[in-house]
């Protein structure tokens, strides 16, 4: 009998339909968001490695131990044309688990960037192979190969649970996870809004004030908001 759910890798994932993919790649982080109903960022210390870093794709997931990348050598074999590596660790660490060598070989495989709860190094490199990585921290301290984690497992990254086969989204703004069955309708949720937030911007541009276009005036004069000349 498991105790846990280390020591795991599975072969087999569902992942979601990629045209749905490709629409959610056309929206920033905080559409979806917005669109998802508020949910699903990762908390914001996950930052881009390098400036002009951006991803979009379904999520390998990696279960990593502290100071510890054996787990990702195993996960490149899993990986498919236009997957993200997710990663999160059974405690925090912020070693620098990953850089330009398993960068370059998950490149081979089709790989389309990393997002992980740890530390990545070689960040000049990964910038020029124009790998997009987004990272708790970066860090020269390098790892060993000596303890099972596990692949395509749920793991918990900053904060959100991501399962194998959920889309990934992330820019400037931060990371958000799509569940992977809910790919299709969040793409079609982030569309009205990208919409809506047109007619609006188009508003604002004729100079229409926010207070008007949100019907403001009323609630804050209901809330006690006074205008004094002077």
């Amino acid at each position: 009998m498991r105790l846990n759910n280390l020591g795991i890798i599975r072969t087999n994932i569902e992942r979601p339909d990629p045209k749905d993919v490709a629409r959610l790649s056309q929206f920033g982080v905080a559409t979806i968001h917005e669109a998802m109903g508020r949910v699903g960022l990762l908390r914001p210390y996950i930052r881009p490695a390098y400036t002009g870093a951006k991803l979009c794709g379904p999520a390998v997931t990696v279960l990593l131990q502290p100071g510890d990348n054996w787990m990702f050598h195993a996960a490149a074999e899993q990986v498919q044309e236009g997957d993200v590596l997710v990663a999160g660790c059974t405690t925090e660490s912020e070693d620098g688990f990953f850089g330009e060598l398993l960068a370059t070989s998950l490149t081979a495989r089709g790989c389309k960037g990393l997002v992980i709860d740890g530390g990545v190094r070689d960040v000049a490199d990964l910038e020029k192979m124009d790998f997009p990585v987004f990272s708790r921290a970066i860090n020269a301290k390098g790892t060993v190969k000596a303890t099972l984690g596990s692949v395509n497992v749920p793991v918990v990254v900053a904060n959100a649970l991501v399962n194998p086969g959920d889309v990934v989204v992330a820019d400037v703004d931060g990371v958000v996870v799509v569940p992977r069955e809910l790919a299709g309708a969040v793409a079609d949720a982030s569309q009205k809004r990208e919409d809506n937030e047109e007619s609006k911007r188009q508003k604002f541009r004729e100079g229409v004030l926010g207070l008007d276009l949100y019907g403001m005036r009323e609630p804050l004069a209901a809330a006690g908001l006074t205008y004094v000349e002077e």
